[in-house]
C-alpha cells in the first residue's frame, strides 16, 4: 500500500481543472475497519493538509462518538475522498469532486483492504457512485441505512451548509446517529481478523 500511496500522493492527472496545485489528501492502511468516502478535500483541508480538520469533520467525529485520536487512526479509519484534491468554490460551499479520481484510484484501494467492516458513504456523490441502480433521494437513503447493511450506511454532509437539512429532519440526529455510534465502536474495539 505504500508504493500506492506514493503514487496517489505524486497524480496530477486534473491539474489543468484545479484551482491550486494537485495536493491529494487521503488516509489508508491495509488494516482500516472502516471507510470513509466523501466528496473532495476544502480549502481548509487543502492548506493543512489533513483531511475533516474542519467544522465539517468535527461534526462527523461527533456522529461517530470518536475522539480525533481514534479517527486519524488508520487502523479505525480510512480516508478516501471522490476527488483527491480540493475543486474549488462554488457560489455555496465547494465544487463538485473532480471525476477523474474514483475511477481510477478506489479500485486500486479497496483490494488492499485486508479488515473492512463497514464504508461509510456521505453525501450524494459517494453515495450516487456506489449505489448507482438506486433511485431513491439522499435523504431516503439516509432514513433507510439498514437497507444497506452491512456493508454501506449512508450519511448526510457534516457541512455547515448542510444545517437546513438538519433542522429539518430532526430523526436523523435523534434515530439513527445513537445507532451509528453503538456500531462504530463494536468496530473499532474489535481486534484484527476477529
Amino acid at each position: 500500500m505504500d508504493l500506492l500511496s506514493n503514487e496517489i500522493s505524486s497524480c496530477d492527472l486534473c491539474k489543468a481543472h484545479l484551482p491550486l496545485e494537485p495536493r491529494p489528501i487521503f488516509s489508508i492502511s491495509p488494516k482500516s475497519k472502516i471507510v470513509i468516502i466523501a466528496q473532495a478535500p476544502g480549502k481548509m483541508a487543502h492548506d493543512n493538509h489533513i483531511a475533516w480538520k474542519d467544522p465539517s469533520g468535527k461534526r462527523l467525529r461527533n456522529w461517530l462518538g470518536v475522539t480525533e485520536d481514534e479517527f486519524y487512526n488508520t487502523e479505525n479509519f480510512a480516508i478516501i475522498p471522490m476527488g483527491f484534491c480540493f475543486p474549488g468554490k462554488a457560489k455555496t460551499g465547494d465544487l463538485p469532486p473532480r471525476k477523474e479520481c474514483a475511477p481510477k484510484w478506489h479500485p486500486q484501494i479497496l483490494k488492499q483492504f485486508e479488515n473492512v467492516k463497514l464504508t461509510l458513504l456521505i453525501g450524494s456523490y459517494s453515495t450516487s457512485y456506489y449505489l448507482p441502480n438506486e433511485k431513491n433521494n439522499l435523504t431516503e437513503k439516509v432514513k433507510d441505512y439498514h437497507k444497506y447493511l452491512p456493508n454501506h450506511w449512508i450519511l448526510p454532509h457534516p457541512s455547515p451548509v448542510n444545517r437546513f437539512w438538519r433542522a429539518k429532519n430532526p430523526w436523523f440526529e435523534l434515530e439513527v446517529i445513537p445507532k451509528l455510534q453503538k456500531r462504530v465502536q463494536e468496530i473499532i474495539k474489535q481486534q484484527i481478523h476477529e
